[in-house]
């Protein structure tokens, strides 16, 4: 028998606590350990518990999950899922949590409406499993859908063939992440110039975390960040980051690009899903599009980025050592769609390189 993913709950609810323990001991392969009600109890029974994953609140008292974080990830690396208010406050604490070296984060249990626990259940257990194969680095400095029909990108967008006439030479970055995208898009938006032609960006991410999310991506951007909106133009030194809850997709209104918001199924499970994105780039954009997939789980936009290959779009994929987890991008270096494997670091160079080309 396979050995069990021990893990490790920290939380100062004592209701949260049991919610989450009931939850992730209904796995087969998931074993809660222990409990903790603060970080102080926590760093005693990380010791003598020796878990695989954590689960951390992010506000306590005593000690906040940011601060406890901190510390662990420079003592004692070890995969860490933040669980989150869905507030404006709690989301911009889960994104400090992600840049200190966090895997995910899911929501907090909303214990009162019973309905939702078995979809909150699959995703609670989907993230951790996921953590427990994360990379994990000393720090130095979503699939809640899972039970949902698998639908492709036809259920949004239908497949033809991409124009070869393009009547303008514009160009656009097309961008698809999952499980540690947002610090992996971070490093890639903070590193491009204010002049980067228009960038469309998939991320799966809870609606209540995609606008915190564009609002913090542009506070370290030289370029614009926005959540974006339907009929939006795309211009340069502009990023436009898929609402949590739509499908970004973008069409040409003339001579011009814009933004189209979908909300048709969930595509891969996800919604906004990559495939839809890319897709619609390819079938739009064609050769003069960019393509980047970023660390996630699963298999969202590798058939979208084979499509762009095929429109001939550049396609890059970050690399299995720099990913949190090498998913999504794995998958489309199997379909041999992939024209360059990059370390992160190395992607915004690269696509700055190819621009000029």
């Amino acid at each position: 028998m396979s050995k069990k993913i021990k893990v490790l709950i920290v939380d100062d609810s004592a209701l949260v606590r049991q919610v989450l323990s009931e939850m992730l001991n209904s796995a087969p392969d998931i074993e809660v350990v222990g409990t903790a009600q603060d970080p102080y109890v926590a760093r005693e029974r990380i010791k003598s518990l020796n878990p695989d994953v954590l689960t951390l609140d992010v506000e306590m008292p005593r000690m906040d999950g940011v601060t406890f974080l901190r510390n662990l990830m420079r003592l004692r690396p070890m995969p860490v899922v933040m669980v989150s208010t869905l507030t404006e406050k709690g989301a911009d604490i889960t994104f400090q949590a992600l840049e200190l070296g966090a895997v995910d984060f899911v929501s907090k249990p909303k214990t009162d409406i019973a309905h939702t626990l078995d979809d909150y259940a699959e995703e609670i257990v989907t993230k951790v499993r996921t953590a427990a194969n994360a990379r994990v680095q000393a720090l130095t400095r979503s699939s809640a859908n899972d039970g949902l029909a698998r639908h492709t990108a036809d259920a949004v967008l239908g497949k033809v063939s991409a124009s070869s006439h393009f009547r303008t030479t514009d160009r656009i970055l097309a961008i698809g992440a999952s499980t540690g995208g947002t610090e992996a898009i971070k490093e890639v938006l903070m590193r491009l110039p204010a002049d980067t032609p228009g960038t469309v960006i998939t991320q799966h991410i809870p609606e209540a975390f995609s606008a915190p999310f564009a609002k913090r991506m542009n506070g370290i951007s030289a370029m614009t960040v926005c959540e974006a909106e339907d009929g939006q133009q795309i211009v340069t030194g502009h990023a436009y980051i898929a609402p949590g809850s739509q499908h970004l997709l973008v069409e040409r209104d003339g001579a011009r690009y814009i933004c189209r918001l979908n909300d048709g199924p969930p595509v891969n499970r996800h919604k906004p899903s990559v495939d839809v994105l890319f897709r619609s780039v390819a079938q739009n954009v064609g050769s003069n599009a960019i393509s980047v997939l970023l660390t996630g789980m699963g298999d969202d936009g590798a058939r979208g980025m084979q499509e762009m290959k095929e429109a001939g779009a550049p396609t890059i994929a970050q690399d299995e050592k720099s990913s949190v987890v090498w998913g999504m991008p794995g998958e489309a270096v199997k379909l041999g769609c992939v024209d360059s494997i990059l370390s992160l670091t190395k992607i915004p160079g690269y696509i700055l390189q190819r621009l000029k080309g």
